[in-house]
């Protein structure tokens, strides 16, 4: 066997391979052997079929297989083994190769046309992109802290309804003359009166008892959402519900806030040492920059991609890459819709390919076996921090936790989102290790208008 290449030009070239009969002969004589032994031919016992008779009936077949085996092993590896760094596949020069006839010929010449991938270098001092960083206003502190009191509260059933109750009861659709609505909803319900939009109807509910009926427009009272869940309906459905109900009350319940105290505290944050409100607040503050960093950390990402691929100026084998595109057996990627979406699909993909494997080189961002499993274990963790069971070492947690992240790991496909995740924290560090982002802080109305963008 023979391969050599020619340069067509500094991106693409052609390979060459002469295969000889020697190069497939042992290979292919040992499966006419095995077809002699296992072939059923009529007028034969099985395996007694003359060795002629079966390589006139399979040899060209097999001497076929054979040497397209031999063909597509010795590429691959004769592309490894001179470190060509290719885009897309080598694709068959059909042109040069010509016809091939497996019955006839004894040696054969194959074409493969091959781009490879440009050298370029990563300018970073031209990326000028800042890290957005959600403000942590105090009024957000006061919601979390809220949302936690009522969490950890407890449920009371009061005799009669107070603002932020929850009501339950069973809901009938009325007609404009305010009686039952003929084949209109009928349905058992339980509404937050929490989520009352307008204020003003909250003394419809207010002092109610248990059998007691309240006549409200459950479009004016609530939002979408919750006329989805309470009715069963699809968003559209609901948004075009404007009809008034009649609400029968079965039954009443109240979130008493929990306490603002040590027993509080340790339940948020077991591993803390939170002796005071104030050191609380500070606590979840962090808690909520550490969330909201996340969510900067995958526009940062964004942004930095996005700058990147405009910067990438390195020249591409174009003209091959869409036919090599066009190749690939998908109907829907013809060479007109390749053509119309090159430069807003296609190529910046590409770029990316390239831009990403010259990141590996700085910094692996793939997430590691052991990146994956210690993030199980922490939600782990975290989701037994009041229910850890009694007597347990430090030691026996730790082996406990190991073994079980472990087990859930091995299933990639229950890890997928972890995978992207702990992908994007690793992206995102390299990028703020490489250009050294401002920290500019805004509001999350700011932030979401960004993210938009």
């Amino acid at each position: 066997m023979n391969i050599t290449r020619e340069n067509l030009s500094d991106l693409e070239l052609c390979i060459k391979i002469d295969i000889e009969e020697n190069d497939y002969l042992e290979s292919t004589a040992k499966q006419l052997r095995d077809y002699q032994h296992k072939a059923t031919v009529p007028g034969f016992r099985k395996g007694m079929a003359p060795k002629a008779l079966i390589e006139r009936m399979y040899k060209a077949a097999i001497v076929g297989d054979v040497v397209q085996s031999t063909l597509n092993t010795s590429l691959f590896k004769y592309i490894d083994d001179e470190k060509l760094h290719i885009l897309g596949m080598p694709m068959s020069n059909d042109e040069k190769t010509g016809s091939v006839d497996f019955g006839k010929q004894k040696d054969f010449t194959f074409y493969f046309d091959v781009a490879v991938a440009p050298e370029f270098n990563i300018d970073w001092k031209s990326i000028e992109v800042k890290y957005n960083q959600v403000k942590v206003a105090s009024k957000d502190v006061e919601a979390e802290v809220t949302n936690i009191q009522n969490r950890y509260g407890k449920f009371e059933t009061p005799e009669k309804v107070g603002a932020g109750d929850y009501v339950y009861g069973k809901i009938v659709e009325l007609d404009k003359k305010g009686a039952p609505k003929e084949g209109g909803e009928e349905t058992f319900v339980s509404l937050n009166l929490q989520n009352l939009k307008d204020e003003e109807m909250l003394p419809l509910f207010e002092g109610k008892k248990s059998e007691e009926k309240v006549v409200f427009n459950m479009a004016k009272a609530f939002p979408t959402a919750d006329i989805e869940r309470a009715l069963h309906m699809d968003n559209a459905t609901a948004k075009k519900f404007k009809s008034d109900v009649e609400l029968t009350l079965s039954g009443i319940s109240r979130i008493v806030p929990h306490k603002m105290n040590a027993d509080l505290y340790k339940t948020v944050f077991p591993d803390q040492k939170i002796k005071d409100a104030d050191s609380f607040r500070k606590a979840l503050q962090a808690e909520l920059e550490k969330a909201n960093n996340e969510q900067s950390d995958y526009l940062f990402v964004n942004q930095v991609r996005k700058a990147l691929i405009d910067h990438f100026s390195a020249p591409l084998p174009e003209a091959f890459l869409k036919r090599w595109f066009a190749s690939r057996g998908d109907k829907d990627m013809t060479p007109e819709s390749i053509e119309a979406n090159w430069n807003d699909q296609y190529l910046p993909s590409l770029k990316w390919e390239l831009i990403e494997a010259k990141l590996e080189e700085l910094q692996p961002v793939e997430p590691t076996s052991n990146q994956i499993v210690d993030y199980i274990k922490d939600i782990l963790r975290r989701n037994e921090a009041s229910n850890k069971p009694e007597g347990e070492t430090k030691e026996q947690t730790e082996e406990r936790l190991e073994k079980a992240a472990r087990t859930i790991a091995a299933d990639r496909q229950n890890v997928s989102q972890i995978v992207d995740r702990l992908y994007a924290g690793n992206l995102a560090k390299l990028f703020k290790d490489q250009v050294k982002p401002e920290v500019e802080k805004v509001s999350a109305k700011e932030f979401a208008e960004r993210a938009k963008a």
